[in-house]
């Protein structure tokens, strides 16, 4: 029986884990990031393929950083036949990427070259795209640039955010390598180089990447607002205080009004002026300190003293 060690870390993965469990391969060891603390109160919290691999009674690795000798030594004496990854979180040394007999393959959350890096599904959304996809390719020591062994396209919806997002590709990752390790194991893959000239880059999202810049045309902040729906969230301010933006919707409205400005206070939303003809009818926010909630409700609470006119984030949205 083939032997493999899978290596992811957050929810995305467990999904294909689960798939190579019911598949019938020999999963001989989990390797995955170190328990984190979560939340205001600072919970250390095991990632979600820990949790699974514990639930499935497979031995776990937590290693702060697989290079290490040591480390590195625990995986390598397991002599697995194929290592799989998916979000792991690092990058392999040239020592185990040379290891298993079958080489080891990456489960990554786009259509490379486009999108490498370590936030593809945010950025597929936030750059307007309308299909993305999975590829499954062998690992390297550079950042997801080995050989494409398969890939399968996944649309994007209107209303997909990052959550709906995140789950098609995570089955569509499982059931692409469900496909792909028979093959692989029986000699049937050609793998194709991938063209760096075409590469681009999903780094992962910082705290300034957040805020909404009003200035820019309607349609690229809807994109940006649902590319940060459900983490890390989009957000403005009012009155000075931070205003998390949750769920938003596109209307035609006449230019003229400084990006920015609420135009009109409706029943369940607010409409904001954009950089072009398409207001920003805000329908799920979240105030500072409150939960999240619907527009309509926080218009009629906190948020009643709002009026038409008054300007969200600073000058041009910066």
């Amino acid at each position: 029986m083939t032997k493999i060690v899978f290596m992811g870390t957050p929810d995305f993965s467990v999904p294909v884990l689960q798939q190579l469990i019911q598949d019938g391969y020999e999963v001989i060891a989990v390797v995955t990031q170190p328990d984190r603390p979560v939340g205001r109160k600072k919970v250390l919290t095991p990632p979600p393929v820990k949790v699974e691999a514990v639930k499935q009674g497979i031995p776990v690795f937590q290693p702060e950083k697989i290079r290490q000798k040591d480390e590195l030594e625990k995986i390598l004496s397991l002599k697995p036949d194929l290592v799989v990854t998916a979000a792991f979180g690092q990058i392999l040394p040239k020592e185990l990427l040379e290891a298993p007999k079958f080489g080891c393959i990456n489960v990554h959350a786009s259509l490379l070259p486009e999108l490498r890096g370590g936030a593809p599904i945010h950025y597929a959304i936030i750059n307007g795209h309308e299909k993305t996809g999975i590829t499954i390719m062998y690992m390297a020591e550079k950042l997801d640039a080995g050989d494409i062994l398969t890939r399968v396209e996944v649309q994007i919806e209107e209303n997909d955010n990052v959550g709906t997002l995140h789950d098609k590709l995570s089955k569509a990752g499982a059931q692409l390598l469900s496909e792909t390790v028979p093959k692989l194991l029986n000699g049937e893959l050609t793998p194709i180089k991938q063209n760096d000239d075409e590469a681009t880059f999903a780094w992962n999202i910082k705290r300034e990447q957040e805020k909404i810049d009003w200035s820019k045309d309607g349609e690229e902040i809807y994109n940006h607002v649902r590319g940060m729906n459900p983490w890390p969230v989009a957000y403005s301010t009012l009155n000075g205080s931070v205003l998390k933006i949750w769920k938003t919707e596109k209307l035609k409205v006449s230019v003229g009004a400084e990006p920015g400005t609420i135009l009109s206070i409706e029943d369940d939303g607010f409409v904001v002026a954009s950089g072009n003809d398409i207001g920003i009818k805000v329908i799920e926010l979240q105030p500072a300190g409150k939960k999240r909630m619907d527009a309509g409700q926080f218009l009629r609470g906190a948020g009643s003293q709002i009026e038409a006119g008054m300007k969200l984030g600073e000058s041009h949205g910066q």
